[in-house]
């Protein structure tokens, strides 16, 4: 299932990685948000927008080597915080911490 239709259309390759992971960081906060605050129908949509948005930079040619393994490691520590135990707090601090970076930058 599509969810970013215009993204996935193309879109999406016409942004720089920093663009990408500022965006991948929003959907990754909603996430985070929605599963602290327990409202499981928020938290099913906004994980699916992430993994779609992790997905699609993964798949941007232009992002191999080291940049590619950048953000297939961070989608894994994403996937780690909600489907293996025990669930780690520090690391969805970790990862809020480090797409803020990426948010920091695109607002420059």
């Amino acid at each position: 299932m599509t969810l970013h239709r215009q993204l996935s259309a193309g879109r999406w390759q016409t942004l720089g990685l920093v663009e990408q992971l500022a965006n991948v960081g929003s959907e990754v906060e909603r996430t985070i948000a929605a599963f602290r605050s327990g409202r499981h129908d928020r938290f099913e949509k906004a994980l699916d927008r992430a993994l779609e948005l992790f997905d699609l930079t993964a798949s941007d040619k232009r992002w191999r080597g080291h940049r590619l393994r950048e953000v297939l490691r961070a989608r894994e520590e994403f996937v780690r915080l909600f489907f293996e135990a025990p669930h780690d707090p520090a690391s969805a601090e970790g990862l809020r911490r480090y797409f803020l970076a990426f948010a920091v930058l695109q607002n420059r």
